[in-house]
C-alpha cells in the first residue's frame, strides 16, 4: 500500500473523507475520555469514600499530563511519524482502560484502587496528547497543508461529538453494567483504534529545518495567548452555567450546554472554509465579536430562555477560533516542525482550561455566577484586539487579502 499522500487534484468530498478516516481516531481516543468522564467523580466519592476535592483531583489530572506531554506529542509527530503516533496514543488509551479495570476490582483497598485510578487518569492524558497531535498532523499529510483548517476543524467535531455522546453513555453502561463493564468498553475502544490506524497508509515524516521546541512555542506564543482568552468562555459555561441556573432557579441546565455543542459543531461544518476564503485572523475577530456578545447575554440573562441564545452564540462564536489561529500559528514554522507547533499552541487550551475554573470560581465567590460570564466576555474583547493586532502586525491592514 502506497505511503503518499495525494497530490492529485481533491473534490470537496473526497477531502473530507480522507480527513474523517484519519480524525476517527480523535472520535475513538475521546470518548475513552468522555464514557468515564461523568462516572469517575461518583466512584472516587461514593465507591472509595473521599471527598469532593478528592473526586475533582482525579479529574483534572488528566489535562495536567495532557498539558506535560505536548512537547512529547509534536516531537513524535514530526520525527516517528503522525501514524505511529497516533498508535502511541491509542496503546495507552487502551492500557488507561486496563487500569481502570484494576481500579475497579480493588475497590476494598481504597488507596489502592485510587493510585491505579490516578494513574490510570495520566496515561490517558499522555494518550490524548499523541493521538490529538497525530492525527491533525496524519491529515495534513494526506490532504495538503492547504487543507489545515478544514482538518483541524474536523478534528474538533470529533473532539467534541465524543465527549457529548461518551458522557451520557458512560453514565447509562455504568448504570446497567457497572464500572467495570464501563473499563473493558475503554479498553475495546482503545484496541479497536489501534487495529484500524495499523491498516491505514502513514504519510511520509516531512525532513528538512527542523525549530526547537522553545523556539516553536515562543513563535506561536501570541497566538496560544488569543486561544487560552477565547477559551475562557468554553471553560466557564462548561464549570458554572449549571450553577448559574441553580442560582436563578431555572430548569433544564443541561440544555444550554447541548445548546452550546450544537451551535459549536454546526459552525465549524458550515463556515470552516471561510478560514482558507478570508484568512485566519480576519475569522477569530469576527469570531470573538460574537463569543463576546453570548457571554454578554449570559451574563445580563434575566430569564432561561435569553441565557439559552447566549449559550448558543457563545458556542458558535468559538467553534472556530481554534482552527483560525492554528492555521496561522502553524503557518510560522517550517513543514518538519509542524506536530510540534500544534503541540505548543495546543498547550494553551489546555492552560486556560486548567486556569479558567479556579479563577472564575474566585469571581463568582467575589461578585455572583453572572459575573463569571461577564469576566469571560472581558477576555474574549481582549482576543479580539490581540488578533486585530496580530494581522496589522502582519502588514495586511484590515482591507488587505486573506492569509494564505
Amino acid at each position: 500500500m502506497s505511503t503518499q499522500p495525494a497530490t492529485a487534484p481533491q473534490g470537496d468530498f473526497a477531502v473530507t473523507l480522507r480527513i474523517v478516516s484519519v480524525v476517527v481516531y480523535t472520535f475513538l481516543c475521546y470518548l475513552t475520555i468522555g464514557i468515564p468522564l461523568a462516572v469517575l467523580p461518583g466512584f472516587v466519592h461514593t465507591e472509595l469514600g473521599y471527598g469532593s476535592v478528592m473526586a475533582g483531583a482525579a479529574i483534572s489530572v488528566q489535562y495536567f499530563a495532557t498539558l506535560l506531554s505536548r512537547p512529547l506529542a509534536g516531537r513524535s509527530a514530526d520525527t516517528a511519524g503522525p501514524k505511529q503516533t497516533v498508535l502511541y496514543g491509542l496503546v495507552a488509551c487502551a492500557i488507561s482502560g486496563a487500569m481502570l479495570l484494576t481500579s475497579a476490582l480493588a475497590t476494598q483497598w481504597h488507596a489502592v484502587s485510587l493510585v491505579l485510578l490516578v494513574s490510570a487518569r495520566l496515561v490517558l492524558g499522555v494518550g490524548e496528547s499523541l493521538v490529538g497531535t497525530g492525527s491533525i498532523t496524519w491529515g495534513i499529510g494526506r490532504v495538503g497543508v492547504s487543507h489545515n483548517a478544514k482538518v483541524i476543524s474536523w478534528n474538533g467535531i470529533a473532539t467534541y461529538g465524543a465527549l457529548a455522546i461518551g458522557a451520557p453513555l458512560g453514565v447509562a453502561i455504568n448504570n446497567s453494567l457497572g464500572f467495570s463493564a464501563l473499563a473493558l468498553i475503554v479498553i475495546a475502544l482503545g484496541g479497536l483504534g489501534y487495529w484500524l490506524a495499523k491498516r491505514m497508509e502513514s504519510v511520509p515524516v516531512v525532513h528538512g529545518e527542523r525549530m526547537s521546541y522553545r523556539s516553536v512555542f515562543f513563535r506561536v506564543l501570541p497566538h496560544g495567548i488569543g486561544l487560552a482568552l477565547g477559551s475562557a468562555g468554553f471553560g466557564s459555561i462548561a464549570t458554572f452555567i449549571t450553577l448559574f441556573y441553580a442560582a436563578h432557579n431555572w430548569p433544564h441546565a443541561a440544555l444550554s450546554l447541548t445548546v452550546f455543542g450544537t451551535t459549536f459543531v454546526g459552525a465549524r461544518l458550515l463556515f470552516a472554509n471561510t478560514i482558507k476564503v478570508y484568512g485566519g485572523f480576519r475569522v477569530a475577530i469576527v469570531s470573538f465579536c460574537f463569543e463576546c456578545a453570548g457571554l454578554l447575554m449570559l451574563w445580563l440573562a434575566a430569564e432561561p430562555t435569553f441565557a439559552l441564545a447566549g449559550a448558543a452564540l457563545t458556542g458558535f462564536g468559538f467553534a472556530l477560533v481554534f482552527p483560525a489561529l492554528g492555521v496561522e500559528a502553524v503557518g510560522l514554522v517550517p513543514p518538519a516542525s509542524r506536530g510540534a507547533a500544534l503541540s505548543a499552541y495546543s498547550v494553551f487550551l489546555d492552560l486556560s482550561l486548567g486556569l479558567t475554573g479556579p479563577l472564575a470560581g474566585y469571581v463568582a465567590g467575589e461578585f455572583g455566577y453572572g459575573s463569571v460570564f461577564l469576566f469571560a466576555a472581558l477576555a474574549a474583547a481582549l482576543a479580539v484586539g490581540l488578533s486585530v493586532a496580530l494581522y496589522m502586525r502582519g502588514g495586511r491592514g484590515l482591507g488587505g487579502p486573506a492569509t494564505a
